[in-house]
């Protein structure tokens, strides 16, 4: 299939790439970006055909890719629309709901994605959702182009969408968030910034790799490692008295709540 990428950026890099790696051939990528000096690193660094013009973009293209800040989209959508003969359209711009980019671009054929930055080293996870004139052979298709840097989870209704922006999408910076803790208390305790960092990233990818290599729940890997009257213990009961658990539910539902909003305010018009 020939693929059309409509913004060059972080994103569209890594899906450009993970294609690439999963033996796309860079003849059937095509990326219309605005901007010379991006169009020119896209060139040389994964041979693509890089383009101002969005006509000359997605002329020939079965899948389309909107790369573009959610606050951009509507405007791209206008000038995309006469331009549409079919293509599958995938969108992985934040809070645009799939009928909002319908009534701009005329066309039902739309796949919302939401993936998220370890995507950038083919580590991702995304939520999908597809409208209901999206073919199974369409389907196919878009999982293919996410799958290229990472896990998918197909969504049956669209508003899950903004649950999946909340626990994956917005969730790395959860994660970042708790190294960066545990670096502080790694430093307090006496460590350079550099081994602190070291202690602190080693231990949450290697808890996240024993995590997915287990069948068993969570909880009971959590207990595994907590012994009666011993250190980790005492860490979790300090965690459990400030409600740190609690604290996370609430900060995930936070982010829901603005991913909705983000549809009401984005969708006007």
């Amino acid at each position: 299939m020939n693929i059309c990428f409509i913004g060059g950026g972080n994103m569209a890099t890594a899906l450009i790439g993970g294609l690439l790696g999963q033996g796309f051939s860079a003849g059937t990528i095509s990326v219309v970006e605005i901007n010379a000096e991006n169009r020119t690193r896209l060139q040389q660094d994964f041979l693509v055909r890089a383009v101002e013009s969005l006509a000359e973009g997605v002329d020939g293209s079965q899948v389309i890719v909107l790369a573009v800040k959610p606050q951009q989209l509507k405007e791209v959508a206008g000038q995309l629309a006469p331009h549409l003969t079919g293509q599958v359209l995938i969108s992985i711009a934040a809070g645009i709901r799939a009928q909002d980019l319908a009534r701009w671009t005329e066309s039902q054929i739309i796949v919302r994605a939401m993936p998220n930055t370890p995507a950038l080293i083919q580590s991702g996870m995304t939520g999908m959702y597809a409208m209901p004139s999206v073919t199974a052979v369409q389907r196919e298709q878009a999982q293919r182009i996410l799958s290229a840097v990472g896990e998918v989870m197909w969504l049956d209704d669209e508003v899950m969408i903004d649950a999946v922006t909340a626990i994956s999408g917005s969730g790395p910076a959860y994660v970042f968030y708790l190294i960066e803790a545990l670096e502080l208390a790694a430093v307090r305790l006496g460590f350079n910034a550099a081994d602190a960092r070291r202690l602190s990233v080693a231990t949450f990818l290697g808890g996240s790799k024993l995590a997915a290599a287990s069948a068993e729940e969570v909880a009971v890997l959590r207990a595994r490692v907590t012994s009666k009257n011993g250190t980790t213990e005492r860490a979790l009961l300090s965690l459990a008295d400030n409600q740190v658990a609690e604290h996370i539910v609430a900060a995930a539902l936070a982010a829901e709540a603005r991913s909705r909003e983000m549809g009401d305010e984005l969708g006007r018009a």
